[in-house]
């Protein structure tokens, strides 16, 4: 810019000796510099410029006037101009004094001076500095100056900060929607424990399509799901609400594993053919100690036996869900007392400088030493793998424990099994068969007394109707009694109506009316499997 600014006389500062310099008339200014100043009063930007390594005042504009007061030139900066120094630009002044390079600061905070009127509270505004030398090929440090550029980016920054919000209050409403599509609160079977988590991804207002459930049903067994629609969206969320209530459904026809996901893939294929969904469904069966799953392109299930073992289920998997034309198949595993089970979505292990084998391998090694309750290891198992509010994706994880039962606990949780050979000796040795064992357990008469009514309608519907082998199995846990009676045929019973002439059909009627609960179910391999349950006085 022109000279006369940075380096003409009168503006207070000693000659070289020391003395004063003489007074300018105002009229001896170049007409060069009246130019500049006058551009620069009108200017709506904040404009001061200072000469020498004491940075002393030899202009400022009307907007500077009018924000901060009117100022003395000739004054040091930092007596004269004292917000400068409170918007820690003094040092970089310094900096572009020395350098001869230009310096920015972005976006300060300036409360701005000579409020309306008593009681009026000043205004505060957001103004971007930059820092311009003068002269700075001048040998004399004292010639030369800086130029300080104020502008005024209010309205910029208060525009961010209201798309902020916006977006903050976006995501939060986001999230809100995609929990309030996940289970409220986690059913808890008699016999495990189960805690889940879900971890929402990044910061934008897209929701994910991670899900997961604990569905009880009955006689003791428990299904276990975990799910993955890809992609971000409403739709995404759309898919996977629809998929979730349909696996509940399905849930209560007590399927096979592989039934079930075989109809996901043809409702998945049906809602959206466009979107791809992964799926794990299981069930446990305490009785037995294993659990039954199906797999539809997702991770595979970690075991962690009560050794501290951590093995993989892998086999077998299908494709995703709505891909059609595949025949899935259900597969076993253990998983007795002491086992932990870890069911989880890719955005735990999944990341983008690594291979997704080299995320399930730490995520085995973060089991391995993983301890404690189930909510416990969720979180255990989060922060090994680093997943924190900051991860761009969503991470759902779902953890059983079948638990050791010991002490009085071993009371509480008991199994006892009799094989019927078939014959019209099997009723009678069922009943003595269960008078004995609900005795030996301390039920109360009048539970005893159904329970052991329960068995002999079990048993003679399975001999009418079933076909060996037979097997009559009773269970108790803390809140419940469960009878159950297995055969060979694969036929389940219906409730019907019996007329009064009617020799049979009765039975499953007295069930239904004497239990709390009952059904059926076909059992691996053939056959079927009749249930009851009591509930135990609390």
């Amino acid at each position: 810019m022109p000279g006369g600014i940075g380096t003409a006389a009168g503006d207070g500062a000693p000659d070289s000796d020391g003395h004063p310099p003489p007074a300018v008339p105002a009229d001896a200014t170049p007409a060069s510099e009246k130019s500049v100043r006058g551009v620069l009063s009108r200017l709506p930007a904040l404009i001061a410029v200072t000469r020498g390594p004491a940075h002393r005042v030899r202009f400022v504009n009307d907007a500077y006037t009018e924000v901060f007061g009117p100022r003395t030139t000739g004054t040091p900066a930092r007596d004269a101009l004292p917000e400068l120094d409170e918007l820690g630009l003094l040092p970089l002044m310094d900096q572009v004094h020395r350098s001869g390079k230009p310096r920015t600061v972005k976006a300060r905070k300036v409360t701005q001076g000579s409020p309306a009127g008593p009681g009026t509270p000043a205004r505060q505004g957001y103004f971007t500095f930059t820092c311009t030398p003068v002269h700075h090929g001048d040998p004399d440090p004292e010639n030369r100056g800086v130029l300080v550029f104020g502008a005024d980016v209010t309205d910029q920054v208060q525009s961010a900060e209201r798309l902020r919000e916006s977006e903050r209050r976006l995501h939060d409403t986001a999230v809100t929607l995609q929990r309030s599509l996940l289970p409220q609160e986690l059913e808890q079977p008699d016999d495990l424990r189960v805690a889940a988590t879900y971890q929402p991804g990044g910061t934008d207002a897209a929701v994910g399509g991670d899900w997961y459930d604990v569905i009880t049903l009955g006689a003791g067994r428990t299904a276990l799901v975990i799910g993955d629609v890809m992609g971000r969206g409403v739709r995404a969320a759309a898919v996977m609400g629809q998929l979730r209530t349909a696996v509940r459904a399905y849930a209560r026809l007590d399927l096979p594993p592989h039934e079930v996901i075989q109809l996901l893939d043809e409702l998945a294929a049906e809602i959206d053919a466009t979107q791809i969904a992964t799926c794990v469904y299981a069930v446990h069966d305490p009785s037995e100690g294993r659990l039954h799953y199906a797999s539809a392109g997702h991770l595979p299930i970690l075991i962690r036996d009560p050794d501290g073992t951590v093995h993989c289920v892998e086999e077998p998997t299908g494709p995703p869900l709505g891909t059609g034309g595949w025949i899935h198949t259900s597969g076993t595993v253990p998983l007795g007392p002491g086992c932990t089970a870890v069911l989880y979505t890719d955005g735990l292990i999944e990341r983008r400088d690594q291979d997704i084998d080299e995320g399930v391998a730490a995520l085995t090694r973060a089991l391995a030493g993983a301890t404690g309750a189930p909510q416990v290891i969720c979180d255990r198992l989060l922060r090994s793998l680093g997943v924190t509010s900051e991860h761009d994706d969503d991470v759902a994880v779902l953890v059983l424990q079948y638990p050791e039962h010991t002490g009085s606990d071993a009371e509480l949780f008991r199994n006892a099994s009799l094989d019927l050979l078939g014959g019209i000796e099997a009723a009678p040795r069922a009943r003595a068969f269960a008078s004995g064992v609900l005795a030996s357990w301390r039920f109360p008469n009048e539970l005893r007394d159904l329970g052991v009514l329960a068995a002999s309608e079990l048993v003679a519907n399975s001999l009418k109707h079933g076909v060996p082998p037979m097997r009559l199995r009773l269970r108790r846990t803390d809140r419940r009694l469960i009878i159950e009676v297995t055969d060979g045929d694969e036929h389940l019973p219906r409730r019907r109506r019996a007329e009064p002439g009617d020799e049979a059909g009765r039975g499953i009627s007295i069930i239904a009316t004497i239990a709390t609960g009952w059904g059926s179910r076909r059992t691996p391999g053939g056959g079927k499997a009749v249930w009851c349950e009591f509930a135990l006085p609390t």
